[in-house]
């Protein structure tokens, strides 16, 4: 019987079929001598990658997979794969080949001597490198989530200076990731910085330099929509967890269908519509507007598509028609109090955000 394991590699992947076998084989280099596994957490890919990564399990007792269906995730995923060891050392990496696996041995040496609770694969120091980024907009976005880590939690709770937060590549003590599971938002792409936020304690770093390598197969998966969430849950951990990642999202969201509500508002004035007139104009066209950026940002983990798409649409329309109709009596009781069109129509829209949350999460984007 071969000895358990006491290094699991967890790998989070959606519509990685052609890496499988790859990267195992190049674990299988980096970590000979070791007792190691490693543990996809495939998101129901229509590709067939749990397909294959069941077949390679069927001959290699050191991989396993675990597939979710009806929800999506990076950080849900590295959240169930971990917790779904029994390996003292565990270690996240992406499944595109992209992170470099001959540095897992430093990282793991460093934490298995406790000379760090996180050692983290790093582009941005001395030696490492983040050529692999496929272009100068995907550099932007990365850079752009470092200075806003950087910018809004400067030393929070003790927190040590990190030169690449957004790395999704670091290794830690199974149980260190354990016990700060529970505060975690599970939300977004970007599970490094939750993590060490989310420990009982300040945790010590350790950054290694890595090379980021051009990606070989597959898509990329960062995009603006990232760099978003990654900003939402920063202001939750600014928050302390007061507030639900997915409301900051809902509500930035609502935010931006205020502004489409009064602009649509100032248009339709200007070409002579009354106020009631121009008010259900506007409310239409903001529930539209929040239908779309929810759908994309706020719920992309359960994003409605094809024919669900469709009947998410009309439904979202339908129900939330019953908070437009206090939007418009609201705004329309403050306005002939006020006479003041533009803070009458955020008062009823905000009443609308309100309704369109609790509708949202229910009825839906619900999880299936």
């Amino acid at each position: 019987m071969p000895a358990p394991a006491t290094i699991s590699i967890i790998v989070p992947c959606y519509r990685e079929r052609p890496n499988v076998r790859p990267l195992v084989a190049a674990l299988d280099a980096a970590l000979a001598g070791r007792a190691w596994e490693v543990v996809f957490v495939d998101d129901d890919s229509p590709d067939g990658t749990s397909d294959e990564i069941r077949a390679l399990a069927a001959i290699d007792p050191r991989v396993r997979g675990l597939r979710r269906i009806g929800r999506r995730g990076l950080s849900s995923a590295v959240i169930e794969g971990v917790l779904s060891s029994s390996a003292p050392l565990v270690a996240v990496m992406d499944g595109d080949l992209q992170h470099d696996e001959t540095r897992l041995p430093i990282m793991l040496d460093a934490v298995a001597a406790d000379d760090c609770d996180i050692a983290v694969g790093s582009r941005h120091v001395a030696g490492g490198d983040a050529a692999g980024l496929s272009s100068a907009w995907r550099h932007r976005l990365s850079a752009g989530g470092i200075r806003l880590a950087q910018l809004l939690l400067p030393g929070r709770s003790g927190l040590p200076p990190l030169g690449d937060p957004m790395s999704g590549f670091f290794a830690c003590r199974q149980r260190f990731f354990e016990q700060a599971a529970p505060r975690l938002s599970g939300e977004g792409f970007k599970i490094l910085l939750d993590l060490m936020l989310s420990a009982p304690r300040a945790p010590r770093v350790i950054e290694v330099p890595a090379r980021f390598r051009p990606r070989l197969a597959g898509e990329s998966k960062l995009d603006l929509l990232v760099l978003a969430q990654f900003g939402t849950m920063l202001l939750d951990k600014a928050c302390r967890g007061l507030l639900p990642v997915r409301f900051i999202g809902f509500a930035g969201v609502g935010l931006a269908g205020v502004l489409v509500n009064l602009a649509v508002l100032d248009v339709a004035r200007r070409f002579g519509a009354g106020f009631e007139t121009a008010q259900i104009l506007g409310t239409l066209v903001a529930m539209g507007v929040n239908f779309w950026l929810n759908n994309s940002l706020t719920y992309r983990d359960r994003r409605l598509r094809g024919r669900r798409l469709g009947a998410g649409l009309a439904l979202f329309m339908l129900v939330c028609g019953v908070g437009a109709v206090a939007n418009v009596g609201i705004a329309r009781a403050l306005h002939q109090q006020h006479h003041s069109w533009q803070p009458a129509s955020a008062a009823g829209a905000a009443v609308g955000v309100v309704w369109n949350y609790a509708v949202s999460s229910t009825l839906i984007w619900r999880l299936r």
